[in-house]
Order: C-alpha cells, then structure tokens, then sequence
C-alpha cells in the first residue's frame, strides 16, 4: 500500500513512493485527486467571477454600525487587557512620518492584489502541478472569511468613537482605502474580521517559503506578511486580532485543500503531464521532490 509502479526504460516496473498515495494510505477518506494542467482562460475566469462574487457577498453584508462598534469596543478591551494594545500608539507614530505613513496608504491598497496575483502566475508558468492546490487554499480562506463578516460586524480602529486613531488615508488625502472617502459608499466598512489583507499576504509567503529555491526569495517571502501586518495596524485599518482571524482562515484553506488533495499542496508534483497523455494511456504523473526529479533529468541527459 502506499506504492505506485512506474515502468523503467527497459519495460521492468519499480515501486516509487508517492506522497498522495501514501497520504491515501493513512487517511482513506481523503479524495486524492490527480492535479492537472491548468487551463489559462478559465483560471483568469474563475478568478475574476469569484472575486467579484466575494465583493458582492461582503459588500451586502448589512453594515451594523451599532453592532460593529460594540464589537470594536471588546476587542480593544481584550487586547488592553493582554496587555498588547500597541495600535493607537503605532498609528501616531508612524502618522508623525509623513512620507513612511503615505508609502503604507499605497502599499495597502495596491500590493494586496498585485502580490496576490504575482503569486498565481508565478504558480501556474512554474509549479502548474501545485497551482490548483494553492489556488483552492486561497479560495477557500477567502469563502470562510465570509462567515466572519456576517457574524462578526467589526468596526476598524479608525471609526471607533473616542480613542482618536488617526485615518491616515483621509488626513493625507492618498487613495488607498474602500472605506475611506467617496468610496465608502461602495464597500461595507464594518468588515474588518477576519483580515484578508492578512490571509493574502500570509498565503503568498508561505507560498513562496515553501516552493522558492533561492534564500533571499524565501526571506522576502515571510517578510511580506510580516510588512502588511506593520502597515494594516500602522494605517488603523485592523487591530491585531484581526490578523490572527485572517491566520485562521488560511489554516482552514490548507485543510481543505489537503482533504481534496490528499496532500499538502508543495508535495504534489511540479509539473503534470497534458491531459490528452494520460486519457490515451500515458504514465501518471508521480509526485517527487524537486531535488530528485532534477537528478532523474541530469541522469536522463547523461550529464
């Protein structure tokens, strides 16, 4: 159990180790699912029709002012009481800089989406085989987040009454916010838990910690969630534990992701074979680790 043949150059069949099916092995319940090649246009349609669903369905979410607020209270509350309420005093501090707090205004309206969908192309052109597990992390962190802004109106630190943060999109006058200025009329301003901005950015990370070669690709990596939690406290668009509840949606995306796949999504295999190979007959593509599918190429090349 837990063994898949592959046939050798001289027609002898040899067992070989997969994680997906080793995973089978140990959790049967697991669906397993074979990755396949991912098709361009209906990514970018799928994409597009499911990030304007997720709008569509936050943005509805009715905007309970009072609710949202009395939320903002307790959580202030609980974090004065852990003795981290840091965010009024970070967000003075870097206001007083002008150039650093405008620099983050932009860096949280624009990188969010940018880095996001960096991050997808650079999986579909390079780890095709691993993008339909990461993309189904990424969706599904994004679908729970939903459910915490449905049962959890949050109002953000800027729109709390009485504790004078500072909303440095407004007093700097930089774009860089849907809730802030014309555009607050368009987006529901009481959607702050779970932090997507935090779910994102912990997602594209991870993603490249965990498939990137290069160290200093693996250091920016966890160096980019990191800067976005600095920024989304630093602007007064989140408190900390908002960061926390976008840590937890993406643990939940992983686990479904890993129920679908029957792996996680960095052991599946890079690269799969086009979907005609394999309906005509074709190897099954096997899940190896980067480091020996390399020596397999090398040996093959006869270097």
């Amino acid at each position: 159990m837990g063994e898949t043949t592959v046939k050798s150059l001289d027609s002898r069949t040899t067992p070989s180790s997969s994680p997906i099916a080793a995973d089978e092995g140990r959790f049967p319940r697991l669906r397993g699912r074979a990755p396949r090649r991912p098709t361009i246009w209906f990514e970018v349609l799928l994409i597009a029709v499911s990030y304007w669903t997720y709008s569509l369905i936050r943005n509805a979410v009715p905007e309970q002012k009072a609710e949202a607020l009395k939320n903002a209270d307790w959580i202030w509350k609980a974090e004065q009481s852990l003795g981290l309420a840091f965010e009024h005093a970070v967000n003075h501090a870097v206001n007083s800089v002008t150039w650093l707090i405008v620099s983050m205004n932009y860096y949280y309206a624009t990188l969010h989406f940018i880095v996001t969908i960096g991050v997808l192309v650079w999986l579909y052109r390079w780890h095709p085989g691993r993008y339909a597990a990461f993309r189904t992390v990424l969706f599904a962190t994004t679908g729970v987040a939903l459910v915490g802004y449905y049962l959890f109106p949050l109002a953000p630190p800027r729109l709390m009454n009485g504790q004078n943060f500072v909303d440095t999109v407004l007093v700097h006058h930089t774009w860089g916010s849907m809730a802030s200025g014309n555009l607050k009329h368009v987006s529901n301003q009481y959607a702050a838990m779970p932090s997507m901005h935090i779910g994102w950015s912990l997602w594209c990370g991870l993603t490249i910690f965990l498939l990137a070669r290069a160290p200093w690709a693996k250091i920016l990596g966890l160096l980019y969630p990191a800067a976005t939690l600095v920024v989304i406290v630093s602007t007064a668009n989140h408190f900390w534990l908002d960061a926390v509840g976008g840590m937890l949606c993406l643990s939940f995306g992983f686990a479904v992701s890993y129920f679908w796949y029957g792996s996680r999504p960095h052991r599946l295999p890079k690269l799969v074979e086009p979907v005609g190979v394999v309906e005509r007959g074709g190897p099954a593509p096997v899940a190896r680790p980067d480091r020996e599918r390399d020596e397999a190429e090398q040996v093959g090349s006869g270097k």
